[in-house]
């Protein structure tokens, strides 16, 4: 487990990178949480408080593609996943948010790969 400082300082990056900005129902934030198995993405219209798309590794639409794969490689699958979902939606321009984590590895990978399927940010 973290030491109270690591929490501390975790804390603080993630108000930091999430002050800068709020998800509206045209460019809602597309959040990435990613843990040590499994990767996250939620597209979030912040006036409302709602939740217009969800994705992760956990979804039944590709639990067979991710099979064997590396975990870049199943970010790239879950950026398809939530881009398409919110084409479908008719929303093409969103505000990425990458909470604590760095814009590095699988982050990036799943940020790559929604903008390779269509959406702006």
């Amino acid at each position: 487990m973290a030491s109270k400082k690591t929490l501390k300082i975790r804390e603080k990056r993630e108000k930091r990178v999430r002050g800068r900005f709020n998800g509206t129902q045209e460019r809602p934030r597309l959040s990435v949480f990613r843990s040590a198995k499994h990767i996250y993405a939620q597209a979030i219209n912040d006036v409302q408080g709602s939740t217009l798309a969800t994705a992760s590794t956990l979804s039944k639409e590709i639990a067979k593609k991710i099979k064997g794969k590396r975990k870049e490689d199943v970010a790239k699958e879950v950026g398809k996943l939530i881009a398409t979902h919110l084409k479908s939606l008719g929303v093409d321009k969103v505000v990425f948010d990458r909470g604590r984590f760095l814009y590095h590895g699988r982050v990036k990978a799943l940020a790559d790969a929604a903008r390779e399927n269509g959406l702006i940010f």
